[in-house]
C-alpha cells in the first residue's frame, strides 16, 4: 500500500501535533513531519490541510515578516484544535491496536477453527437432471 494513503486519514492529526508542539508556517510544519519520519508530503497537501485545518477553527494564523522575503503565515492550535487532536490521539491509538493485533502472526487463528462447514446445498440444475433421470 502507498504511504500517502495511510496519510490520508491521519495527516490532520499529524499537523495538529506538530503544531500544538511550537507554532510554525508551511514549510516549517513540512520539514518538522519528515524530521519525524512523515516525510514526502507535497507542498500542496501541506498548504491544502493546513487551510482546511484553520477553515475548521483548529488553527488560528498570524503573520510575520521573514529575513528571506514576504511575511509568513504561522499557524497556532486552538482550543479546538487541541480537542480535535486529543480525540485524534484515542482514535489513532485504537486503530494501531486493532491493525497490530490483525498483523500479529502469533494472534492468527486458523480459518478452518472459526468457520462451519457449508453444508451442501442442493442446485436447480441438479434437480432438472434428477427429474430428467426419472
Amino acid at each position: 500500500m502507498e504511504r500517502s494513503q495511510l496519510l490520508r486519514g491521519v495527516l490532520d492529526v499529524a499537523v495538529l501535533a506538530v503544531i500544538a508542539e511550537r507554532d510554525g508556517y508551511g514549510y516549517d510544519i513540512q520539514r518538522r513531519l519528515g524530521e519525524a519520519g512523515i516525510d514526502g508530503i507535497g507542498e500542496a497537501t501541506i498548504y491544502g490541510t493546513l487551510r482546511r485545518l484553520y477553515r475548521s477553527g483548529a488553527l488560528s494564523s498570524y503573520s510575520l515578516p521573514s529575513d528571506e522575503g514576504p511575511h509568513r503565515r504561522y499557524y497556532g492550535i486552538t482550543g479546538g484544535g487541541r480537542d480535535l487532536l486529543a480525540a485524534g490521539r484515542v482514535d489513532w491509538t485504537e486503530f494501531v491496536d486493532a491493525v497490530g493485533r490483525l498483523l500479529d502472526p502469533s494472534t492468527v487463528v486458523p480459518l478452518e477453527a472459526t468457520t462451519a462447514p457449508i453444508p451442501a446445498v442442493a442446485h436447480a440444475g441438479d434437480l432438472k437432471i434428477k427429474e430428467l433421470q426419472s
